[in-house]
């Protein structure tokens, strides 16, 4: 990457390249009072889908110390409006499971929201898709005319135990998951990834159980200047599944999964 090696013995969030983005699009659990009475789900019934479908304190555990013009976070819950789906059901997969940009479905395929209206779904596209897809193209767009590139980070975590949604359903799920892109993923940036997670202890897949990494569509499959990297970490490593609050070791594997970040960023 071209960047000066630096020493990771301090809070490795400091070593970051300053064109680095931290997408951030699954930590929120929050619900907006206006939209609550659109979920089908009884008040105990949407806690617990919040609990299995949350990347729970991933903000946290990858950007909770970044400058905020290189951190976009999402600020709802993924079962208001999941902004790392494609906006039209059409070009959507997850569409099929009823789970496109506005979730229709549970994680077990259940109904979540009562059937909406054409004006309904605009105004949730409107408050919530939209705005948070303009602050990352504007973001990307600023660290190109400042500095030549940018490079998206999308940031997740994903459950021990595939969920019933989920494509994959391989029971071996690895303890790191990087996500590609054919076109804005480097493949020295996947490289220095997949060695300073193994070389962390980790065991690190390519593209499973999850694939591919979030690029603005203004500059989707046309802009070399603008990469990306998916980066899933199995939920097990630092959270109580059954509860989503940290475990004991959280520092410390924040610390550790920062520090494989900066290494492979850094050389």
């Amino acid at each position: 990457m071209g960047i000066t090696k630096v020493s990771l013995l301090e809070n490795p969030l400091s070593t970051f390249s300053p064109w680095v983005i931290f997408h951030i699009p699954h930590d929120s659990t929050v619900i907006p009072q206006e939209v609550r009475s659109q979920f089908s789900l009884g008040d105990q019934a949407l806690s617990d889908e919040l609990i299995k479908m949350t990347d729970h304190h991933t903000f946290d555990l990858f950007a909770k110390e970044m400058p905020s013009n290189q951190v976009i976070r999402s600020l709802v819950s993924r079962l208001v409006m999941d902004v790392e789906r494609f906006e039209d059901d059409v070009q959507e997969l997850m569409s099929q499971k009823g789970m496109g940009a506005i979730y229709m479905n549970t994680h077990a395929g259940l109904p979540l929201r009562h059937p909406l209206t054409q004006a309904e779904r605009e105004i949730l596209l409107s408050n919530w898709y939209r705005p948070h897809h303009l602050a990352l193209t504007d973001a990307v767009n600023q660290m190109i005319a400042q500095y030549g590139q940018a490079l998206v980070i999308d940031a997740h975590s994903f459950p021990a135990v595939a969920l019933p949604y989920e494509l994959d359903q391989n029971p071996d799920r690895p303890e790191i998951c990087i996500g590609t892109d054919d076109f804005h993923t480097p493949s020295a940036l996947v490289n220095a990834m997949t060695e300073a997670f193994s070389n962390a202890g980790f065991d690190v897949r390519l593209n499973s159980p999850f694939a591919g990494a979030l690029v603005p569509m203004n500059h989707y499959g046309k802009d070399p200047r603008v990469s990306a990297v998916m980066i899933e970490v199995r939920r097990d490593l630092y959270i109580d599944e059954t509860t989503g609050l940290p475990l004991a070791n959280f520092d410390q594997m924040t610390q550790k999964i920062q520090g494989c970040i900066a290494k492979s960023l850094n050389g």
